[in-house]
C-alpha cells in the first residue's frame, strides 16, 4: 500500500495553455492517505478521468508531482507503481474459467501454484464467485463478469492502490447496492488504499470514507459524506450533494442579521460574514419546515416519492424553496410561512461559506 501525494498537480492537453479554462487540471495538493477509501465525484468534464489517468501513469502531467509514499514516481508505469484497475465495463477473458480469470494477474508474475490457488479461494469467497469458479467466464451475466473483474483488482497483495472507474455502469440497478455494500465490505477486509471514480453521487457516498468533489478541475471539498452534506463549503457542493439539492437564497445584512426577501433569518454562521455583496443563504430541505411565522411563500408544486413528499413552494420574490414533508403532515393550502434549522442555515459569500474555504 502506499499514501499517494499530490504536489501542485496540474494538466492541459492543449500545448500551450493561456487561461484556466486551457487547463483539464488546474492545481492539486492533497494526499490520499494509506489504507483509505476515496471516491472522485463530480459532473463531467470536471478533471475525475485525467486525474484517474496521470495517477497510475498512463498520462503525464504537464506540471506537479505524483508521490508514493513521499518518493517520485514521474517516469513509472502501472506495472511499477503496483497499480490494479476495474474499468467501467468488465475486462475478463471469456474462453477462460472464473478460477483462470482470478489466477492470471498472478500466474502473470509467477507466482506459485499452491499460493495462487489460496489467494483465489480467498477472494471468490469475498466476491461471492466460489460456486462458479470453474465456469467459463462467456456464461456469466453482466454483474457476474463485473465481479470477475472486482475480483482481479483484489488478488494481488503488493498493489499500492486499486482504482475503480466507475465499476458499476454496467450493473442492473437493484444489484448495483449490492455490489456497494460488498465494495465498502472488502476494504473493510483487506485494507487497501482504494480510488473510486464516479458522476453518481450515491455510489460515492455510500462507498467512500472520503469523498473529493471536484469542478472545472479544482477539488471544491474533500471530506466525510457527512461533511459534504451537512457542511457545505460552496453552493456547487450543496447543489451537487443531495437529491432535491440545497436551497440556495439571495440575501443581505442588516444590523448583523440575515434578511431574505424582507424577513429575518437566522443562521449558523452570521457572524462570519465579511461581504456586501454576492450573499446567499443556504439551507437543505430537511432543514426547512411549515411555521405560523417566518419566510412567506405559497406553495406551487407537491411531489410525492413515496416515505414523503417534496414541497416546491415560492417566496413572494420568486424564489423556489423546497422542503421535505412526512406524509402524515397536513399541508397548508397555499399561503404558508417557512422556517429554517438556524444551527443547518449558513451563508455563502460569493460562492464560498462565509468563516471558511475549501479543504484540499
Amino acid at each position: 500500500m502506499a499514501r499517494i501525494t499530490l504536489d501542485g498537480l496540474g494538466h492541459a492537453y492543449a500545448p500551450d495553455p493561456q487561461t484556466p479554462e486551457d487547463w483539464a487540471l488546474k492545481q492539486l495538493d492533497f494526499e490520499f492517505a494509506d489504507g483509505g477509501a476515496y471516491a472522485l465525484l463530480g459532473p463531467s468534464g470536471c478533471g475525475k478521468t485525467t486525474l484517474l489517468n496521470i495517477i497510475p501513469g498512463l498520462l503525464t502531467p504537464s506540471r506537479g508531482r505524483v508521490l508514493f509514499d513521499g518518493e517520485d514516481v514521474a517516469g513509472r508505469g502501472p506495472a511499477e507503481r503496483n497499480i490494479a484497475q476495474v474499468f467501467q465495463f468488465p475486462v475478463i477473458y471469456d474462453t477462460m474459467t472464473v478460477r483462470q480469470n482470478l489466477a492470471f494477474p498472478l500466474r502473470n508474475r509467477g507466482v506459485p501454484a499452491a499460493e495462487i490457488a489460496a489467494r483465489v479461494a480467498e477472494i471468490a469467497d469475498m466476491t461471492d464467485l466460489t460456486e462458479m469458479l470453474d465456469r467459463r467466464a462467456s456464461g456469466l451475466t453482466a454483474d457476474g463478469k463485473q465481479k470477475i473483474s472486482l475480483g482481479r483488482g483484489l488478488v494481488r497483495d503488493d498493489v499500492n492502490v486499486i482504482m475503480f472507474d466507475e465499476p458499476l455502469t454496467v450493473i442492473d440497478p437493484h444489484l448495483k447496492w449490492l455490489l456497494r455494500s460488498k465494495l465498502k465490505e472488502l476494504h473493510r477486509r483487506i485494507d487497501r488504499t482504494m480510488i473510486y471514480v464516479t458522476h453518481d453521487q450515491v455510489e460515492a457516498l455510500t462507498f467512500a470514507d472520503q469523498v473529493v468533489l471536484m469542478k472545472d478541475g479544482e477539488v471544491v471539498q474533500i471530506g466525510t459524506p457527512v461533511d459534504l452534506f451537512e457542511r457545505p463549503a460552496h453552493t456547487f457542493v450543496g447543489h451537487f450533494i443531495g437529491s432535491p439539492g440545497m436551497n440556495l437564497l439571495p440575501c443581505a445584512m442588516d444590523g448583523g442579521r440575515a434578511v431574505v426577501c424582507g424577513a429575518p433569518v437566522e443562521a449558523e454562521n452570521v457572524t462570519a460574514v465579511t461581504a456586501n455583496s454576492g450573499l446567499e443563504l443556504g439551507v437543505r430541505p430537511e432543514f426547512v419546515r411549515f411555521a405560523d411565522s417566518g419566510l412567506p411563500v405559497r406553495v406551487t408544486r407537491v411531489m410525492e416519492t413515496g416515505r414523503y413528499r417534496v414541497v416546491e413552494t415560492a417566496t413572494r420574490e420568486g424564489q423556489t424553496v423546497k422542503l421535505l414533508v412526512s406524509n402524515e403532515e397536513p399541508l397548508p393550502s397555499e399561503e404558508a410561512h417557512l422556517a429554517f434549522e438556524p444551527a443547518r442555515t449558513r451563508i455563502y459569500e460569493n460562492g464560498w461559506l462565509a468563516g471558511g474555504r475549501a479543504a484540499s
